[in-house]
């Protein structure tokens, strides 16, 4: 059996038989494995439960190491250990998505964790772990000061699990600031027990609630929470049942919102009114930086509402509306927008299944030139041959590495020269800016978008630190098809219309 395949409880989804602590018994699971090397705390007597951990020599709790109290742990909770949790418990991520763990695999994982001070991010997607898994997480966290990332979408924690989770996040009293809670059937009760329970909690940072079951109701419930919660920074909702209604009133909490910088509302059904109702914000709120609306309905009118807030925002700088109704009538007022805008920061907009014209790329290039950190994703020009779309695709990085052999200097030199801070690490817009603006290997747009393909280390930095020559044979050599100069595809599924 390979190393990865841990062998893992036939039965993780049938737990019938076992009944977890209550979650009334905020110290219950503490009380079964206690922190090693530390001194005993205090208990109050625990709550009867069948599954309570009868360790008749707690004192082994103080001497064993954390490898030996994970083992111990499985053998009484009654699951088979999984060994990549073994292997990794000194890494700060432990990735066990997709492991069958179970209610019970994922009490003897909390159980471990109690003391764990090393895991700082801790992935359980798709574990069908259910509420009664969420109440041994939640024991843990009340312990565990160290824990500060948290996914457990998809694992069927429904309402009774969301009851668990408000309720810790009402009481702070944890370094949790990332959260993931896709895919969890989460309807309107949920949303609201969630938004009760963020009124007063700022910890929370990244929240992904996306591919649940949120209508317009829930929308209310989200705008009223973000209209007073100033912590999220981060917010997922796309893949859930937004319409005009949800779209207003989600719309009306972020006007004064002042901490949310990236909104993912992608895959609902805001129209034509919610993309009205967006440049209202886009008129008053600069902190939003990332916002994506692709496959919402909007057509040309919703395109033509929203560019009215493009015209005075100075914040936003990733705009996304890929698959949404719009031609190239749409695409032109937002272009004509952005230029409007002197203060404008916008660094990409994508509108990739638009089909545009040469004249409408002729227009770009005049807009590129008073915003040269702006890049605008678009489909097929019409009229472009094929000898022509090769010549704007010329391999960038072969050009830098030949400029690099003539001037005899690494190529990383090349980029850290170009930097103003001399660092090898740039964000995306600026490094577009220098690129397009310098003159030692000049390059279109479409080259500097696959520049940075190539470069882009994580969201929204380019790193190019790593640049030596056997680095650049390999990107020159790059089996990968590169994109055309109009648009590399994305590979979504169609949205689904409720």
């Amino acid at each position: 059996m390979d190393d990865d395949e841990e062998p893992l409880e036939s039965n993780s989804k049938d737990e019938d038989d076992t009944e977890l602590t209550p979650k009334g018994s905020d110290d219950a699971l503490y009380c079964e494995a206690e922190a090693i090397g530390t001194v005993e705390k205090e208990k109050p007597p625990k709550e009867d439960s069948e599954t309570d951990l009868e360790i008749e020599d707690t004192e082994k709790f103080f001497t064993i190491g954390p490898k030996e109290l994970y083992l111990e742990a499985c053998k009484l909770v009654g699951v088979v250990p999984v060994s990549y949790f073994i292997r990794n418990m000194e890494e700060p991520h432990m990735n066990l998505n997709y492991h069958g763990l179970g209610p019970r695999g994922t009490k003897a994982i909390a159980i471990a964790m109690v003391s764990n001070t090393t895991i700082t991010k801790l992935e359980l997607e798709d574990n069908c772990i259910m509420d009664t898994g969420v109440i041994c997480l939640v024991q843990m966290l009340q312990e565990n000061y160290y824990l500060q990332e948290l996914n457990v979408s998809k694992n069927e924690i429904g309402l009774e699990g969301a009851k668990v989770i408000s309720e810790f996040l009402q009481r702070n009293t944890s370094s949790l600031w990332n959260l993931g809670l896709s895919g969890n059937n989460f309807n309107e009760e949920a949303i609201d027990l969630f938004c009760q329970a963020l009124s007063i909690n700022y910890l929370i940072r990244n929240l992904d609630l996306s591919h649940n079951q949120i209508s317009d109701t829930g929308g209310e419930q989200l705008g009223q929470m973000l209209n007073i919660n100033v912590g999220i920074q981060v917010l997922n909702l796309s893949w859930n049942h937004f319409h005009t209604q949800g779209a207003v009133a989600l719309c009306n909490g972020l006007r004064g919102n002042v901490t949310l910088m990236k909104l993912d509302v992608s895959m609902n059904g805001f129209g034509n009114e919610g993309a009205l109702a967006l440049g209202e914000v886009l008129r008053l709120n600069n902190h939003l930086t990332h916002l994506d609306v692709s496959g919402n309905d909007i057509g040309n009118e919703g395109v033509s509402r929203l560019s009215r807030g493009l015209e005075s925002n100075e914040g936003l700088q990733v705009l996304k509306l890929f698959l949404n109704p719009m031609n190239m009538e749409g695409a032109v007022l937002l272009v004509q927008a952005i230029k409007r805008n002197p203060k404008s920061k916008m660094e990409e907009l994508d509108i990739s299944n638009v089909l545009v014209t040469e004249q409408f790329v002729r227009m770009l290039d005049g807009v590129c030139a008073v915003h040269p950190q702006l890049d605008v994703i678009h489909k097929s020009v019409q009229g472009f041959s094929a000898k022509k779309s090769t010549f704007l695709m010329a391999n960038p990085m072969k050009l830098i590495q030949s400029y690099a052999d003539q001037n005899k200097i690494p190529v990383v030199d090349f980029f850290q020269r170009l930097n103003p801070a001399g660092t090898v690490k740039m964000p995306v817009g600026e490094f577009r800016k220098v690129m397009v603006q310098q003159n030692k290997v000049p390059l279109n747009r479409y080259q500097v978008r696959e520049l940075i393909r190539r470069l882009e280390e994580e969201a929204g930095m380019v790193n190019f630190s790593s640049l030596d020559r056997k680095d650049c044979d390999k990107v020159k050599n790059n089996n990968q098809p590169s994109p055309s100069p109009d648009h590399m595809p994305r590979t979504l599924p169609s949205p689904h219309r409720r």
